[in-house]
């Protein structure tokens, strides 16, 4: 007898249970690449925007040229790293204004304030990625319960054939291994996906926290005592 053993047919033959498993995954499969070209774009974008503001920052302009260039657009900043500089220099400034002549105090001020937007920035760098992670923990098992059921009715249909031969287990067993094959095919991607991430991700963490090092050096260079009507030329004249 010849049977058609094609993956359509499998998966339409499926029992009801085994149909919507795999169906459950197909649409994970989808999701899990929309997150995966999204990422893909946005992670690119974050690193040329630092690369960018990192070239700007060392290119010998004023500290307070680089702020205002920070917040001239209505938009904000551009990228992660300038939005951190100018949540250090607002604090910074906000502080000299004050008459704050204590350098440590001048200095863990915007060292709070760059940790803070920092923190915010990480978040919504890695913000979908746990769902990557999730997918592909559990597509394989969400893939296996779908086989483990498959086999269990082509099993419990067989109760009521005198006479069992391989032809006759075949395609119930092929239906229920389907479902495995979606699961693996879900799961897959989005581990190496999110591998892959996770170590971009990282390198562009490492980035950010050598830049706030960096620039507390700077601040701190800047951190002289501010004496009675110096505060404004001292705000025109920041540099390295």
């Amino acid at each position: 007898m010849n049977q058609d053993m094609s993956i359509l047919t499998l998966v339409l033959e499926a029992s009801m249970v085994v149909q919507i498993v795999m169906l459950l995954l197909l649409l994970v499969s989808v999701a899990s690449w929309s997150v995966i070209f999204s990422k893909v774009s946005s992670l690119k974008r974050v690193r040329q925007d630092n690369d960018e503001f990192d070239r700007e920052f060392w290119a010998g302009r004023t500290l307070q040229e680089l702020y205002q260039d920070a917040t001239r657009d209505q938009q904000g900043p551009r990228s992660p790293q300038e939005r951190i500089f100018a949540s250090g220099m607002r604090e910074f400034m906000k502080l000299r204004e004050r008459r704050v002549a204590d350098v440590g105090t001048l200095l863990d001020g915007a060292r709070r304030a760059m940790r803070a937007s920092f923190q915010r920035e990480m978040d919504a760098i890695e913000s979908r990625l746990d769902f990557l992670g999730s997918v592909g923990s559990v597509s394989p098992y969400i893939g296996l319960f779908g086989t483990v059921w498959g086999i269990m009715h082509a099993f419990t249909g067989l109760s009521n054939v005198q006479q069992v031969s391989l032809a006759t287990v075949a395609p119930g067993i092929a239906e229920a291994l389907v479902a495995t094959a979606i699961g693996l095919f879900a799961a897959i991607p989005a581990v190496l996906a999110y591998n892959r991430f996770a170590r971009d991700i990282d390198r562009v963490a490492i980035q950010m926290e050598s830049f706030i090092e960096e620039f507390s050096n700077i601040l701190a260079r800047n951190a002289a005592p501010v004496t009675p009507g110096a505060a404004e030329a001292s705000r025109s004249t920041m540099g390295r």
